[in-house]
C-alpha cells in the first residue's frame, strides 16, 4: 500500500514540478518584471497626457508666450497656413514678412532714395509670404478637389460591404494620398477620440473651403437625422463632382488665352521698368527725381494695380 501512494506522489510532484518549470514559472518572471517596468520610482512625477498637445506659435518659448496672449487674432492665420500645408509656425510667418518689408524697404531706397516708393515696395515685400501661403493653399485645394472624388467612393464601398461610416472615414484616410488622406485622417480621430460626429463634419467643411466638402458635409447630416441609403447618395454626389470638374477643366482650357493675355500685360510694364534701370540707371533716375517724372510714376502704378484687377475679374469666370 506504501509503494502505489509513494507513486502517486512522486508522479503528481512530477507533473506539478513539470507545469511550473515550462508554465507557470515563466509566466510569473513576466509578470514580475512588468510590475518592476510599470512601477513609479519614488520622487518621480509621473503627467498623464490625455489630450493632444496643442502647436507651439513659435519654437522660441518667449515668443511663443508672447504670441499666445494674441491667439484669437492670429486663428485665421494660423488656419491658413495649415490649408496651405506649408511647414511654418505663425512667428516663422511673421518673420519672413518683415524682413520682406524691411528688405524691399530698404533696398528700394539705397538706389532710389525716394521714400514713397520705398514705402510701397516695401508693403510689397511684405505682401510676398502672404502671396506664396496663398498659392500654396490653393495649388493644395485644387489636388483636394482632384481626389476628394475618389475618396467618397471609397466610403461608398464600405458602406455597401457592411461597414460603418467611422470606417469608412478610416479606409479613405488610409488609402488616399496628401491631401485628402490626412484631412480625412483627422475627420476620424476627432469623432473616434470622443467628439461629435456633426461638430467633426462641420470643422472639416471649415478647413476645407470648397463647394463639394460642403455638398459632403451636407448630404451626411442630412442622412443622419432622415435616413436613407447614404452609399446611393454618395455615388450620386461623387459622380457630380467629377462632372463640375470637367467643365471647370473646359473653362479653365477655354479661358487659357485670356488669363495669360492678363499674365502678359500685368508683367511687361514692371519688366520693362526694371530692365531700364539696369540698361540706362541714368535716365530712370531722372525719372524717379523730377516731380513730373514721379507723378507719372505713380500714375502709372494706380493704373496699373486697376487694370491688372480688371483684368483678373474679366478672366475669373464662375463655373
Amino acid at each position: 500500500m506504501l509503494i502505489p501512494v509513494l507513486t502517486f506522489v512522486v508522479v503528481l510532484a512530477g507533473v506539478f514540478g513539470a507545469y511550473w518549470a515550462f508554465v507557470a514559472g515563466p509566466e510569473a518572471r513576466e509578470q514580475m518584471a512588468l510590475k518592476r517596468r510599470l512601477r513609479t520610482p519614488k520622487g518621480v512625477e509621473v503627467k498623464v497626457l490625455l489630450t493632444k498637445e496643442e502647436e507651439a506659435l513659435s519654437q522660441i518659448g518667449a515668443l511663443n508666450a508672447l504670441l499666445g496672449r494674441f491667439e484669437a487674432r492670429l486663428g485665421p492665420l494660423t488656419t491658413l497656413i495649415e490649408a496651405s500645408g506649408v511647414k511654418l509656425t505663425p512667428a516663422a510667418f511673421l518673420m519672413m514678412t518683415a524682413v520682406g518689408f524691411m528688405a524691399a524697404g530698404i533696398g528700394t531706397h539705397r538706389y532710389l532714395g525716394l521714400w514713397w516708393l520705398s514705402l510701397g515696395t516695401a508693403f510689397l515685400g511684405a505682401m510676398l509670404p502672404l502671396f506664396y501661403v496663398r498659392f500654396m493653399r490653393q495649388r493644395r485645394l485644387h489636388r483636394f478637389e482632384e481626389q476628394f472624388p475618389e475618396a467618397i467612393d471609397l466610403i461608398s464601398r464600405a458602406l455597401r460591404a457592411g461597414h460603418a461610416f467611422a470606417t469608412g472615414l478610416k479606409i479613405a484616410a488610409d488609402e488616399m494620398p496628401e491631401p485628402v488622406g490626412p484631412e480625412f485622417k483627422l475627420l476620424f480621430e476627432r469623432q473616434n477620440y470622443g467628439g461629435q460626429l456633426n461638430e467633426a463634419l462641420k470643422n472639416f467643411a471649415e478647413r476645407i473651403p470648397l463647394l463639394d466638402a460642403r455638398f459632403f458635409v451636407t448630404a451626411v447630416l442630412t442622412q443622419r437625422e432622415t435616413g436613407g441609403n447614404l452609399s446611393e447618395v454618395l455615388d450620386r454626389l461623387a459622380s457630380v463632382m467629377r462632372e463640375r470638374f470637367k467643365i471647370k477643366r473646359d473653362v479653365r482650357v477655354k479661358s487659357a488665352h485670356g488669363r495669360i493675355t492678363a499674365y502678359v500685360l500685368a508683367g511687361m510694364p514692371p519688366t520693362l521698368a526694371a530692365l531700364l534701370m539696369l540698361l540706362n540707371p541714368e535716365q530712370m533716375q531722372i525719372l524717379a527725381t523730377d516731380p513730373m517724372g514721379q507723378k507719372m510714376l505713380m500714375t502709372a502704378a494706380g493704373m496699373q494695380i486697376v487694370g491688372t484687377l480688371l483684368v483678373r475679374k474679366i478672366v475669373d469666370i464662375q463655373y
